[in-house]
């Protein structure tokens, strides 16, 4: 199952995301340093793990911008824009409350 990929802005920088999954809780996955959430459903192994995310919860998967299907910015961005991004993706979606899932750069 690959799921539909959008995007919504923050600020001037279109983010791209994609929503699977019908658990009652919301879990927004940030991902590390380098992503693209389409390439994601080709490798069997992390297509199995997301299928099994979304077994339980509805899973949020966005590309931060300047990787993946996401828009460049200038330089990396400051904490408060991945911020504001995750914000975007989440009112893009409906969220009001979700629990935050990140992984290397995405986890800090």
């Amino acid at each position: 199952m690959r799921p539909d990929t959008q995007y919504t802005l923050s600020g001037d920088i279109s983010i791209a995301y994609q929503v699977f999954g019908d658990g009652e809780e919301d879990l927004v996955f940030v991902p590390g340093w380098i992503s693209n959430i389409d390439l994601f459903w080709d490798e069997p192994v992390v297509a199995r793990f997301l299928t099994e995310l979304s077994s339980f919860c509805r899973v949020i998967l966005f590309d931060k911008r300047g990787t993946g299907l996401s828009d460049r910015g200038d330089g990396a961005a400051t904490l408060e824009e991945r911020m504001d991004d995750v914000r975007a993706v989440m009112d893009a979606v409906g969220s009001e409350s979700a629990t935050i899932f990140g992984y290397s750069e995405g986890g800090r």
